[in-house]
């Protein structure tokens, strides 16, 4: 099995992190802090607020290795957005959506969304989804 991406050059991996509000991109962040794991390379979140900001990124050609996307975001819904990008970004990096509902799983699920995680912000359940999803992103089968 080869590294690619992130782990191979030691790069800090990039996350887009989408919310219209600043207090769950605050608990997000404070969630991953500076590493999710001793196995992965730092990070950088990049912070969105709109889905036409987070769009405009993307067209400046910046490399992205996960979004987190909320997606009880108004008035751009994070599910909507992670359809969208799973159908437009070619080899597009894996989704993390944030719900509001259990009930909401299946709409997550039409959105194409790798993982789930709920509000509130569980730190453990966060860094370990995000962990898993950047781990199996990066390892390709020879």
């Amino acid at each position: 099995m080869a590294r690619i991406g992130a782990m191979a050059s030691n790069r800090k991996l990039t996350i887009a992190l989408y919310s219209d509000d600043s207090s769950v991109r605050s608990a997000v962040i404070t969630a991953l802090g500076r590493r999710i794991s001793a196995d992965l390379p730092e990070h950088n979140i990049v912070e969105f607020a709109t889905g036409p900001a987070l769009r405009l990124y993307l067209d400046s050609k910046q490399s992205v290795d996960l979004f987190i996307l909320d997606g009880e975001a108004v008035p751009e819904g994070g599910l909507g957005l992670a359809r969208s990008l799973k159908d437009e970004v070619f080899n597009c990096p894996p989704v993390l959506a944030i719900t509001g509902r259990v009930q909401d799983n299946w709409l997550a699920s039409w959105s194409k969304a790798d993982e789930v995680v709920m509000h509130p912000i569980d730190p453990f359940t966060i860094a370990s989804k995000v962990a898993g999803l950047l781990k199996s992103n990066a390892v390709v089968t020879a």
